[in-house]
Formats: C-alpha cells, sequence, structure tokens
C-alpha cells in the first residue's frame, strides 16, 4: 500500500467514512460437521457453510462441500460471509440448484446505516495461501453495501502476517463486496453470477489483490458480472497493482464505476479522471488475459495500464451506461499496451481510447452484435466472439 493511500485509509476512519463499521461483534465459532455417506459435506438452509469449509479442511479425504439450493445470509456482523485462507486450501465449495450467498440480512442489519442492509464487507474472501486447488463453483453472490468491518473476532479471515507486503489496509476492508482475492491466492471460480454488490473505493464484483505475488493467476470462468457499483475503480473486477486473472467465456453488463469522488491517486492525480474506469480495471504491473468475454451496457468496456495483456475475441459493444461522475465520453477500450489484443469486436460512443489497438486484427466501429436475451450474438460475423453461456 502506498503511503497516500495509507493516509486516506486512516483519515477515512477518523472521518466515519466507511460505512457500517463496528467494533462490538465477534466472529462466531464453529461445530464439527460430518460428510455424508457419499464422502461429501452437504449443507442445507439454515445450516452454516462455514462449518463445513472449517471440517473439510480438517478432513484428509474428503474435502467437498456441496450446498443445497436456498438463500445463506450472515447471521452475525463480519468481515466476511465464509472465506479460505491457509489452512482451507483445496477444499472445494460448490452450489446444487440455485444457491444465494448475500451479505445482507435486513433482520439484524442498522436500518439507520448507509451500508444497510448488509452486515459483513465480503460475501466470499480468499486470503494467503490459497492454490488453484480451492475451486469455488455455481453460486449467486450478491448483497454487499460498502459495509466496512475493521475489527476482528476470534476467528479472523486472515491470520495477520508478518510479511509487509501483506499489510490489512483500505483495500482489504473495503474492496471486493462480491468476492475479495488477497496476498498469495490464486482460487478458481466458475459457472459464478456476481450482482448487485457496491463498494468504495473499488471492485464492486471482485477485488484481486495479489500485492505483488502474481506469480499465478486467479481463474475466472463462465462467470456473469451484472449491476456490481463501485465509487472509483473496476465495478465487475478490479485487478489491483501487481495482481494477475485469467477471466474467460465472462459476460459483463449493467456495471457502473466511478459514482462518487475519485480519491485514488491523491488530489493531485486523480486515477482515470476524465473518462472514469470500466467494469473491468487493471492496474499498472498487473497481468491478465481476457478471452471470449463480453462487455455490453456498462459505465464503460474496460481500462488497462499494464503491459503486455491479452484480450482475445471479446466484444465490447455500448458500453454507455449512465450513473457515473466522470465528464468526459464513455469508451469500450481503454489500454495503452494493445498489442496482444485481437480478434475483438468494438461499437461504442468511443471504441478505442488511446488510438492503440490494430484494426487490421480487430474490429473497431463494429456492427451491431443483435444479442439475444441470453447476450449470444445472432450476428453471424461474431460466431467465434464472446461470451456463451453453456460453454464447458
Amino acid at each position: 500500500m502506498t503511503l497516500s493511500t495509507k493516509v486516506v485509509f486512516q483519515c477515512s476512519l477518523s472521518l466515519g467514512l466507511l460505512a457500517g463499521c463496528s467494533d462490538n461483534t465477534t466472529l462466531p465459532r464453529f461445530p464439527t460437521v460430518s460428510p455424508g455417506n457419499d464422502g461429501v459435506y452437504h449443507i442445507h438452509p439454515g445450516e452454516s457453510i462455514q462449518s463445513a469449509i472449517e471440517s473439510a479442511a480438517q478432513d484428509p479425504v474428503n474435502r467437498t462441500v456441496r450446498v443445497h439450493a436456498g438463500t445463506y445470509r450472515p447471521s452475525s456482523s463480519g468481515q466476511a460471509l465464509i472465506w479460505f485462507n491457509r489452512k482451507h486450501d483445496g477444499v472445494v465449495l460448490e452450489a446444487e440448484g440455485d444457491v444465494v450467498l448475500t451479505a445482507a440480512n435486513e433482520e439484524i442489519a442498522d436500518r439507520s446505516a448507509k451500508s444497510y442492509p448488509a452486515i459483513v464487507n465480503h460475501v466470499i474472501f480468499f486470503g494467503d495461501g490459497i492454490t488453484k486447488k480451492t475451486i469455488v463453483r455455481g453460486f449467486n453472490v450478491t448483497g454487499a453495501n460498502n459495509f466496512v468491518m475493521t475489527t476482528e473476532g476470534p476467528d479472523s479471515i486472515e491470520p495477520d502476517s508478518r510479511n509487509p507486503a501483506l499489510e490489512k489496509g483500505l483495500f482489504f476492508y473495503a474492496d471486493g463486496g462480491g468476492i475479495k482475492v488477497f496476498g498469495r491466492s490464486y482460487p478458481t471460480l466458475l459457472n459464478m453470477e456476481i450482482s448487485e454488490n457496491y463498494t468504495s473505493p473499488c471492485g464492486g464484483g471482485i477485488s484481486i489483490e495479489q500485492a505483488g505475488f502474481n506469480t499465478d493467476p486467479v481463474t475466472i470462468r463462465n462467470c456473469i458480472f451484472r449491476n456490481n457499483r463501485c465509487q472509483i475503480t473496476g465495478s465487475g473486477v478490479d485487478v489491483l497493482v501487481g495482481s494477475s486473472a485469467n477471466i474467460s467465456n465472462c459476460l459483463f453488463t449493467g456495471n457502473v464505476s466511478n459514482t462518487g469522488v475519485n480519491y485514488i491517486g491523491g488530489s493531485d492525480n486523480p486515477y482515470n479522471e476524465e473518462h472514469g474506469c470500466g467494469a473491468l480495471t487493471v492496474f499498472p504491473n498487473s497481468r491478465v488475459t481476457v478471452d471470449r468475454c463480453t462487455f455490453t451496457g456498462n459505465w464503460n468496456g474496460a481500462d488497462d495500464k499494464g503491459i503486455r495483456n491479452s484480450y482475445l475475441n471479446c466484444i465490447f459493444w455500448m458500453n454507455t451506461k449512465k450513473g457515473g461522475i466522470s465528464l468526459e465520453d464513455r469508451y469500450e477500450l481503454d489500454i495503452l499496451d494493445a498489442s496482444n489484443v485481437r480478434g475483438c469486436f468494438l461499437g461504442g460512443s468511443t471504441s478505442d481510447l488511446r488510438g492503440t489497438i490494430d484494426s487490421s486484427v480487430n474490429t473497431l466501429d463494429a456492427s451491431d452484435p443483435d444479442f439475444d436475451d441470453l447476450f449470444v450474438p445472432r450476428a453471424a460475423e461474431y460466431s467465434d466472439a464472446g461470451y456463451r453461456p453453456d460453454s464447458p
């Protein structure tokens, strides 16, 4: 974390700008859960997902937790609904049927708080020491609303580290309303819908903060990012400095960044102030591969300040949604190094904000893809580009 970010964090705490802060609630401890005859830990509505994760983490054989249809919400204020850190590596968490994981609990949330009805910072948290063997599949993740709790109970979602690079700062607590990834953490996220989450400053849907430990990427595949919002950067996915992600066959629609004052980068140089940020934001010194994704109907498509990042066979179409405060025009792709942008179709107010995209291997000012209700393009020229809901 930079000095300026630390100052912002400390000032935000002292001024009470982090909505929903609390210091009088502790996280519950979790009873042991036993696997079923099939070797799977089964969880039904009213039962604790975290209890099953804790039990599976100690099981040398049975490592799968299956959550059955229903809505699961936090029973008390905390930093996350469910969490994974080093001791949970290798646990597979999967949904059976329509499973909603939410940060909200209307029955116990403070109705006077701006964060109402959310009572946790993140719906899902992945901490330091998580490898790609940790898989989360098939959930609807929703309900974050800029609730920020900085105190910890007896069951910390992330043990304190002696490594100064893993200091818990503003982004640890406040970013990543749907999902937060922190430190040497490389989870696999499959077939998720991440929607209707709000954070300040960044990463309404997912925030990735690997803090320079980006030798492996976070895998995000077959996911939908819908109607997430944030005050500044990366309403759908925010890839912070020194982080990495592989994003494939994903849909971004209805996401809005820049809903409020931009304080990232300092008052003298706010981040992407003129045109604002996209549904995907990639910070400097971060790496992404974005393959066969569709960005449509967002407040901007994607902004990327990395080097040699790849955008392959993607659709950027009419990312002109209103809702942010930046004064200049919307754009499809704002990328400094476009040398690995290939096979993409771009059409909107401004297709190529910086004039860096090679028109000989991409289609600028593309024709209407004619999306169906699932955002599959009907236009023949798009047959090999963009998101498909039934992709394996």
